[in-house]
């Protein structure tokens, strides 16, 4: 049994698996679109492994070590990587092209098509041999070396020898010999077919040694009905072997196919990273905690997807939350809030299916499951108002969540007026914490956000956008309270060029008013 094993230390990646309800939540909120296609390059399967893979996260610590130690080989041998995928390709697209519908009805047409197809994965299976042989040691995680000794272990010399001896053989130059027993009214049954006899004596035991008795007969050139009996009686002797070469080639291509899957997800992490490199951006290996534990700190935590987009360097940021159940992020407007959480969300899928994360160092707990609840701007589709659509998705996250989930808010609940909204905020959050939740919530709602400071909880932290005195954002997130404001004004003396205009608009609004 050849296994691959790449993507789990013992059962295969399954491209199946059902993606979590909330999929095109998380991918519209998060971006992950952006991620995706830069980790896919154009090809269709890696996108679809990638995506399935982030979005299906691991829990298990040593699940996901495994996959970091297996990427970490990776990064350090690219080359041989997509040396060894590029012959799982080859393997999928050679039989597409060349074998496609070509098991038909016959055996013999059947075994005629997978000795042809066995061949060909024979020169596929002896290249992935030699690539054991040649680059083996350069390897040092458990999932390669396991891959590796694999391969020498069950396609050492003798054994490949032996099976291009028997496809050789079943090309049946020489004839088929057959054995069959007399069945009722004489006709034949018990088809079976032998090893053609003499075939590995020397001459002189094929001319001197005892022969056994035989009769035979020939069928005229012209007799077209004498050889479709004898095609008919070949295809009975050679049914059983044919069914089986064509299940050892169903099993071969499974092994490909499988061994392209998994790779696929290292073969978009290498993209991933070679993008990163030539922008200058870091990344690194994240430290994964336990879902009881309380941990999230980092240093140079980026947003890859706006990184990806701008094609430069962009803003990172550091946080020290260990032991921190909720973060309430407030501060200017414009001031990199929202970009801050969507790094959070992404690093925590990325964490999570084994990936390197882009920051310069990050460790954190794993969730069991990430939900996010952005504001949403106006649908002429929604058949409700914005505030009842927040509270519907927001019922939704309530009967999909489980303890020791993460769930980010952004400006949520703000489609109505700012006592309502944080009270409900408020509530919701506090039975989020009360059940083991870790919150990250952006807001303007200053009665909220000041309502959980003025706690001094010592599960909570709150972090503000930087602004410097001239009004620049500097896209920095730092401890800090909330303010009653968010500088409002910074964002129309950007458009206006004046706030004093602002000001006096807002004094002859209602003398208008009153004029009308």
């Amino acid at each position: 049994m050849i296994k691959v094993f790449l993507m789990y230390r013992d059962q295969d990646f399954d491209l199946q698996r059902p993606l979590p309800w909330n999929e095109p939540t998380l991918t519209q909120d998060l971006e992950l679109n952006t991620l995706f296609e830069a980790m896919a390059l154009g090809d269709k399967h890696v996108f679809e492994v990638v995506r399935r893979a982030v979005l299906c996260g691991l829990t298990d610590l040593d699940a996901i070590r495994y996959r970091q130690d297996i990427l970490k080989d990776c990064l350090k041998n690219p080359a041989i990587v997509r040396d060894i995928y590029q012959t799982s390709v080859d393997s999928v697209e050679n039989k597409t092209r060349s074998w496609f519908g070509f098991w038909g009805h016959y055996p013999s047409g059947i075994l005629n098509g997978a000795i042809d197809m066995l061949q060909m994965f024979m020169g596929l299976l002896k290249k992935l041999r030699n690539i054991a042989d040649e680059h083996a040691f350069r390897f040092e995680s458990q999932g390669f070396r396991a891959f590796f000794e694999m391969l020498k272990r069950e396609l050492n010399d003798e054994y490949l020898a032996e099976i291009q001896d028997h496809l050789t053989m079943l090309k049946f130059k020489d004839g088929v010999l057959l054995r069959a027993t007399l069945g009722k009214g004489n006709e034949g049954a018990n088809y079976m077919l032998c090893k053609p006899e003499g075939k590995n004596q020397t001459w002189m035991q094929r001319f001197f040694g005892k022969k056994s008795k035989t009769y035979t007969f020939s069928v005229h050139p012209r007799d077209e009905h004498g050889f479709r009996t004898l095609a008919t009686l070949r295809d009975r002797g050679i049914n059983l072997v044919a069914n089986a070469l064509a299940q050892s080639c169903d099993h071969i291509d499974s092994f490909f196919e499988m061994l392209r899957t998994e790779l696929a997800f290292y073969i978009g992490c290498l993209n991933l990273y070679e993008q990163l490199a030539g922008m200058g951006e870091p990344v690194c290996f994240p430290v994964p905690f336990g879902l009881e534990s309380r941990g999230h700190s980092f240093k140079g935590l980026y947003d890859v997807c706006l990184a990806l987009t701008m094609k430069k360097k962009v803003v990172g940021n550091d946080l020290e939350g260990d032991g921190k159940d909720l973060v309430i992020i407030t501060g200017a407007n414009q001031g990199g809030k929202s970009v801050f959480m969507r790094s959070i969300g992404i690093s925590q899928l990325m964490m999570q299916c084994g990936m390197f994360v882009p920051a310069e160092s990050f460790h954190a707990n794993v969730c069991q499951g990430l939900f996010t609840h952005y504001k949403r701007e106006e649908d002429a589709l929604m058949k409700s108002g914005k505030f009842d659509e927040e509270l519907s998705r927001m019922n939704d996250i309530i009967t999909h969540i489980t303890t020791h989930s993460m769930v980010l808010f952004n400006e949520s609940f703000a489609a109505t007026n700012e006592r309502e909204g944080s009270e409900i905020a408020r509530q919701i959050v506090a039975a989020l914490l009360e059940k083991r939740m870790k919150v990250f919530f952006v807001t303007h709602q200053y009665t909220f956000a000041y309502g959980f400071y003025s706690k001094k909880m010592s599960n909570a932290l709150f972090l503000r956008a930087e602004r410097e005195p001239n009004g620049v954002r500097t896209f920095k997130l730092v401890p800090g309270e909330p303010l009653e404001t968010s500088y409002g004004e910074d964002l129309y003396n950007s458009i206006f060029g004046d706030a004093s205009g602002m000001q006096l608009l807002l004094y002859q609004k209602p003398v208008a008013a009153r004029a009308g």
